[in-house]
């Protein structure tokens, strides 16, 4: 099996989501225009396909661990590819709202499934490795869509917004059927299947990683990084246009958080061993609170550190997140699928209230001030969970030695 083919099938399918879950976000102004709605209603377009996710992930994580990898990632990228196709035939508010809200089914599948694979395929610092680089897929994806929306492909298409979206839908079809054929060509069905572990009842498997300590306490710091996240994440181009910026040169800007993320998801999960998981999780704390900061002020290069500073943390909190849970000694890799929704159906909370607490205090305040504050509170909230984290997951494990912490498994 070539498993660092297979790695490329996922981050292909992985830059889809990425392409789809932001390509609305530099469309917000001719959107609004066309359909007739304000930025807080736009916010819950934004937001509902994690509404949907909080409770897709962990069916979606039980669908994966049952099927396996290559048939249920097939599953969920042509449901993101439908989501794509109906954005560009919706006429009104709600047909925008169903459609995005249809990523939020497929979506999870993919996320939750590409952790799982990467488990089943690679140890060590590979992993780590492996993590990193197919988190560049929706970072490049995130790229793509803030930096050829407005100079090429709204141009190109005589402004209209709709045959852009059919062109990602498009797009994230063939990475489906790509992903499936390298899948089908390397044997990662029979491999998965000779790998499986003896299937116990999923609600005590749900169960059990509910009540251990250290889980809790990463399925609220998802939460806290997906708010974070995904609330800039949306909002950035209307950010740096709100303070003066032209339309296009602001969607210049919001891509270079993106582009720093790229390098960074090549770099820091291969360096966030167990030895230094938790330090490096503190630093991307602290970097998300400077760059909630720097990003209030209107141009120079306090505002150029600040979108450094949230592309470090955009590509390392995430994935090193992830990698804490699914490394947890008392996780397992047979479990990894259900562990893996768990994180991102918590997650996914924050991932709605962030594009829509935005929106929302955007229209209350008329600016921005506000929902930075907020961001704030959540690092500084990060910052501390951190380090609740650090002292939990360094606790023996009943039935292993003392001195185990997160991270090092037997894999």
């Amino acid at each position: 099996m070539n498993r660092w083919c297979l790695l490329a099938g996922l981050w292909l399918l992985y830059t889809a989501f990425g392409l789809t879950a932001t390509c609305i976000a530099p469309l917000v102004i001719p959107i609004e225009k066309e359909l007739g709605i304000t930025h807080a209603a736009m916010g819950s377009i934004m937001g509902v396909w994690q509404l949907v996710y909080i409770f897709a992930a962990l069916p979606g994580g039980v669908m994966l661990d049952r099927l396996g990898g290559q048939r249920a990632l097939l599953v969920g990228g042509l449901l993101m590819a439908l989501s794509a196709l109906g954005r560009a035939f919706a006429d009104d508010y709600w047909g925008l709202l169903l459609a995005v809200g249809l990523f939020g089914v497929g979506g999870p599948v993919i996320s939750s499934g590409a952790p799982k694979v990467v488990a089943q395929l690679f140890t060590g610092s590979e992993r780590g490795l492996a993590m990193g680089i197919y988190m560049t897929g929706p970072a490049i994806g995130g790229v793509v869509s803030l930096t050829l929306t407005h100079s090429v492909l709204l141009p190109f298409f005589d402004g209209n917004w709709r045959a852009v979206m059919l062109l990602w839908a498009g797009f994230t079809f063939a990475a489906a059927v790509i992903w499936f054929a390298i899948a089908t060509l390397t044997g990662l069905h029979a491999h998965e299947v000779a790998r499986a572990a003896p299937r116990l009842p999923q609600r005590q498997v749900i169960r059990e990683l509910i009540s251990i300590r250290a889980v809790q306490i990463v399925l609220l710091m998802g939460v806290g990084v997906f708010l974070f996240n995904h609330g800039l994440n949306n909002w950035l181009p209307e950010l740096l246009r709100s303070q003066g910026l032209p339309i296009a040169q602001a969607g210049y800007w919001a891509a270079l958080p993106t582009v720093i993320g790229i390098g960074g998801s090549l770099l820091i999960p291969r360096l966030a061993t167990p030895s230094r998981r938790f330090e490096i999780l503190l630093g991307l704390s602290l970097a998300a609170l400077m760059s909630s900061v720097l990003l209030q002020f209107v141009s120079g290069p306090l505002l150029t550190l600040g979108l450094i500073m949230q592309g470090i943390v955009r590509s390392g909190l995430t994935t090193v997140l992830i990698l804490t849970l699914v490394e947890l000694p008392s996780i397992g890799e047979a479990r990894t699928g259900i562990a893996s929704g768990l994180f991102f159906s918590a997650a996914e909370v924050g991932g709605v209230l962030g594009p829509l607490g935005l929106g929302v205090l955007y229209d209350l305040t008329g600016n921005f001030h506000g929902a930075m504050a907020g961001l704030s509170a959540v690092a500084i909230l990060l910052t501390i969970g951190t380090l609740c984290l650090a002292r939990e997951a360094r606790r023996p494990v009943p039935g292993q030695r003392s001195g185990v912490i997160a991270g090092q498994s037997s894999a």
